[in-house]
């Protein structure tokens, strides 16, 4: 009998049971206990003829998979993978759709997606894949990114310095130990606020042809940059962080010289100590170079080394040489700028100046940051003064 078959004389049987449990009931509404095995017997073949529907698709299964071809062709449009949900929330296409497209209707159309952004000011955080982005303008543009270490801090972030350290000395037979003082310092990295604000008129907002986040990312992240690379080289931790060239917790003033001369360069690279040396390098201001690539040493070779190698920085004497244009133009710095560090607090964000220019047509936004920077080793970090030159920034 085929499984078709055996379906269709399964119902037969269970209409059967059902009438004929109908058309036997008493006047109480119940079988009699004839009837009643009648019916058991009835039901014993239906349950029976069920165990047998079972096996009998069973095999069907079991054929119809041994008769499938070994390699299937595929004739469907492939499948669109879903969203990795394992991104973290800002991280996710959602959050930077519903951002951009905020930002397009001047904050008119703010989905719910950004309500996890929203800060207490009413701000919206950056999603990730723009901090990362604003994070790489910073680094390309900012020699002290580059060059200094840098940290996320969720607080005040303390760091211990060892100021001395004990030294050995020689002890004769039976003679009294002699007990030298070590001493430890303590250097605090704060977190001072830094902004930049833009205007952007209405009209590049709806241009879905501009690529907004890009213009938007790349104008915060140079104007961060500058700012945060001149606080690095020149700040005086009075609501900035201190600079290497600061004079109250910046590097160690090597010496001041009238003029610049190649021995001056010398005994400015040999000021700083042997172990500093290894990864130490030059920072100056482009005009001060000027008057660098001119000095020959005693055997009339300029000690200015350029490097035709794309990518790779001028060396002077050895070492690679960094230009700032908010390096001082009376000081050239030498040292290991790794001990520079550079405490990252918390995350940027964006946020909007609702009605500010809204008379001219244009909409504000805001991107705010908060870091700090100290030099924690002002040893590492030799300062050669020239007396007579402006202090004026290129």
């Amino acid at each position: 009998m085929k499984l078709s078959e055996m379906l269709e004389k399964r119902k037969n049987a269970v209409d059967s049971v059902i009438k004929f449990a109908e058309s036997h009931k008493t006047d109480k509404g119940t079988l009699t206990d004839e009837d009643y095995e009648t019916y058991q017997k009835m039901e014993k073949e239906i349950e029976d003829m069920s165990r047998e529907i079972s096996r009998m698709q069973r095999e069907e299964n079991m054929k119809n998979e041994l008769s499938k071809p070994v390699n299937t062709p595929i004739i469907g449009t492939p499948m669109r993978m879903p969203e990795d949900k394992s991104k973290s929330f800002r991280a996710s296409d959602e959050y930077k759709s519903a951002m951009l497209g905020a930002l397009r209707s001047n904050f008119r159309n703010v989905s719910n997606v950004l309500t996890e952004g929203v800060d207490a000011d009413g701000g919206y955080l950056v999603p990730e894949e723009y901090d990362s982005r604003l994070i790489d303008v910073l680094e390309e543009e900012n020699i002290m990114r580059m060059l200094g270490t840098k940290i996320t801090t969720s607080g005040e972030h303390k760091i211990n310095i060892a100021a001395t350290k004990p030294a050995a000395s020689w002890l004769e037979e039976g003679g009294a130990l002699t007990f030298g003082d070590a001493t430890f310092d303590q250097i605090i990295m704060d977190a001072y606020k830094l902004h930049v604000a833009i205007k952007v008129t209405e009209e590049l907002l709806y241009d879905n042809a501009f690529g907004l986040e890009n213009y938007i990312v790349a104008q915060f992240g140079k104007a961060l940059a500058n700012a945060e690379e001149d606080a690095f080289l020149n700040g005086d931790g009075t609501g900035k962080p201190t600079g290497i060239f600061a004079s109250k917790g910046g590097g160690t003033v090597a010496n001041t010289v009238s003029k610049i001369t190649t021995d001056s360069m010398i005994e400015l690279v040999y000021a700083l100590k042997r172990p500093y040396r290894k990864n130490a390098k030059f920072i100056m201001n482009d005009k001060t170079l000027v008057s660098l690539r001119t000095l020959k040493d005693n055997n009339g070779a300029y000690i200015w080394q350029p490097n035709y190698q794309s990518g790779e920085p001028d060396r002077i004497l050895g070492y690679e040489v960094y230009t700032s244009a908010y390096a001082p133009t009376d000081a050239i710095a030498f040292g290991d700028y790794s001990y520079y560090n550079i405490g990252d607090r918390g995350t940027r964000s964006f946020a909007e100046l609702k009605e500010l220019f809204a008379g001219n047509g244009m909409v504000g936004f805001v991107a705010k940051e908060r870091v700090d920077g100290k030099l924690v080793l002002p040893e590492a970090v030799q300062i050669l003064k020239i007396g007579g030159a402006s202090s004026a920034k290129a």
